[in-house]
């Protein structure tokens, strides 16, 4: 049957793809890929071969309905991106959204995504969170980190590592130096690493050690305020010494 399928793909290990991503992209007529040369690594890994269109963002407004004409006709496509689930900090959201308007069946499959080991391994409260993916490169970055400044809930956010140290130095302004962070770069791969401590010592460490790779940064939530106490709540203090693994 015609559909479109959201298949997410490693993050690292081509190892990690599911037994069912595997017989999507192996039945589907056509995959539409973020980049095709980095999927194609993937479909050699697994020995498929198959028909592919370049689907980005610098293209996905254009292509959505001729897209979704694909599938009326009776195509099955999937959509994948580089490296986990489509729509999350990725191409698909307009896709999925244009094949709903269509009346076109979605099937989106469970799998990588790199906010959810990052968030797991941080040790931080896993029940409640908000992901924030990338922050706006300048306009509307303060506002939104002032707007976060009472969040209680951990916060997920995805950097580059290039303005990683930056980023932690200006999280120590909003949120105080001594809020706890965990920073995971490379999930899955093998220079895997997550330093864990206050912004101000992992500040400090990225700042002597360049970070390479994909960031994902965990930051603790604001500590709820303790029944009686005056004044506002603690900006994050106690958290453990700096804790770094694969150096």
């Amino acid at each position: 049957m015609s559909k479109l399928y959201v298949v997410p793909t490693p993050i690292g290990n081509l190892d990690d793809i599911t037994l069912r991503a595997v017989r999507v992209l192996s039945d589907v007529d056509l995959i539409l890929a973020e980049d095709t040369r980095t999927t194609q690594v993937l479909l050699r890994h697994l020995g498929i071969e198959k028909r592919m269109w370049s689907h980005h963002k610098f293209n996905e407004h254009s292509a959505v309905e001729a897209v979704a004409r694909t599938i009326e006709s009776g195509e099955a496509v999937a959509l994948v991106s580089d490296a986990g689930t489509p729509g999350i900090s990725d191409p698909g959201f307009l896709l999925v959204r244009t094949c709903l308007e269509h009346g076109i069946e979605i099937e989106t499959l469970p799998g990588a995504t790199a906010f959810v080991p990052a968030l797991v391994d941080s040790g931080f409260p896993c029940d409640r969170f908000c992901f924030e993916g990338f922050l706006p490169a300048k306009k509307g970055r303060t506002k939104r980190l002032l707007q976060l400044a009472d969040e209680e809930r951990t916060m997920i956010f995805y950097e580059s590592p290039y303005r990683l140290t930056k980023t932690l130095e200006q999280f120590a302004g909003v949120f105080g130096p001594e809020r706890p962070v965990s920073v995971s770069r490379e999930l899955t791969k093998k220079f895997e690493q997550t330093v864990r401590g206050t912004l101000a010592e992992v500040a400090a460490h990225f700042a002597a050690h360049e970070p390479k790779g994909e960031i994902v940064v965990v930051l603790g939530g604001r500590p709820r305020r303790e029944a009686g106490a005056d004044g506002p709540a603690a900006s994050g203090r106690g958290s453990a010494d700096i804790n770094s693994m694969g150096l």
